[in-house]
């Protein structure tokens, strides 16, 4: 065969390799390629079960075994052979809405927790903008302001139930300024016991993510309205507010949540029976499965609670994702 031909024969091979796809091939970078793919799509979920094993057993479960409960006529009688009680279906649901005091409850529950974290924000905030700057001593002021939200609520309850005794340091020293306060622990009085003691015990967390926004303003910013020649009011709703919108709005929700939830402080504060205006929705749940032994009715206000406290968190979620798409957009 003359040189020519085999020349055009090695070319023609060549190309054809050349045009063929390591896969076509067969080689080993075929391997290597579907090696990396599957590693690198599907070790993530791998890594997931762990947790998701975790999840399943501690929130998942007894969710469902909550929502098998709240369908059941299960009370001190049935609960030895729960399994066999009689299921009643939604009458847990349809008692606890219109016979029980539910609805009150979770009025007291919200009303209680916006005021507080009305009444904690301006706290928060404040106490974040005189700590900002660098001042002698700056750090022992901050680890005083910590004391209210590391304590537990255990003891917080404790201190503010001695506090609030007819006989109790706010007591006498109202009586020493000429007011008669009556009862802080029963009656009408009850009900701002609760929220003072839930304020100075929520603050410093409003105060902690102030501080946290606060330390995201660009130096730069402040030096630009330094310049500007504007003034602390100014400075505060122009350059400072804006940065704190996103930490300050999250943590009233949560703060929100956070007290509508809480079941601690109102236990050990006013004990059990309880006056009737301090009776939160943790509460009631407590007293209905505890006291008075309807376990089933206590999950139907228990799965009640939960609906009714979604919505506010939903609404949140649902505005954080039309902040992010909004400035996706721009």
């Amino acid at each position: 065969m003359p040189a020519s031909s085999s020349e055009s024969t090695g070319q023609s091979a060549a190309s054809g390799l050349a045009d063929k796809t390591p896969s076509d091939r067969g080689g080993p970078t075929a391997k290597v390629q579907h090696h990396r793919g599957v590693t690198e799509h599907n070790r993530p979920l791998w890594m997931m079960i762990p947790g998701g094993a975790l999840m399943v057993v501690v929130i998942v479960v007894p969710i469902l075994l909550g929502l098998f409960m709240s369908g059941l006529t299960l009370d001190q009688y049935t609960v030895r052979q729960w399994l066999s009680a009689p299921f009643i279906g939604v009458g847990n649901y349809v008692e606890a809405v219109t016979q029980s005091p539910l609805l009150k409850s979770f009025w007291i529950s919200v009303s209680f927790a916006v005021l507080s974290t009305a009444a904690a924000v301006p706290l928060g905030v404040a106490a974040a903008l005189a700590t900002q700057n660098r001042f002698p001593g700056r750090a022992v002021v901050r680890s005083l302001f910590l004391i209210p939200y590391v304590m537990p609520s255990f003891v917080v309850a404790t201190v503010w139930r001695t506090m609030f005794q007819p006989n109790g340091v706010i007591v006498n020293g109202l009586h020493s300024m000429g007011i008669t306060s009556g009862l802080w622990l029963n009656g009408p009085n009850s009900y701002w016991t609760l929220v003072i003691v839930e304020i100075w015990a929520s603050w410093p967390f409003i105060y902690l993510l102030a501080l946290a926004g606060l330390q995201s303003v660009d130096h730069d910013v402040h030096e630009a309205s330094a310049l500007d020649g504007a003034s602390w009011w100014p400075k505060l709703r122009h350059v400072i507010f804006p940065y704190l919108k996103g930490p300050v709005a999250l943590a009233c929700v949560i703060a929100t949540l956070n007290h509508i939830n809480n079941f601690t402080l109102p236990f050990v504060l006013f004990g059990v029976p309880a006056p009737e205006d301090v009776q939160t929705l943790p509460f009631l749940t407590y007293i209905t499965s505890f006291q008075s032994f309807r376990f089933g009715l206590g999950a139907a206000m228990a799965f009640s609670s939960l609906i009714l406290l979604a919505i506010p968190l939903i609404i949140y979620l649902r505005a954080v994702k039309l902040d992010i798409d909004e400035g996706a957009g721009k």
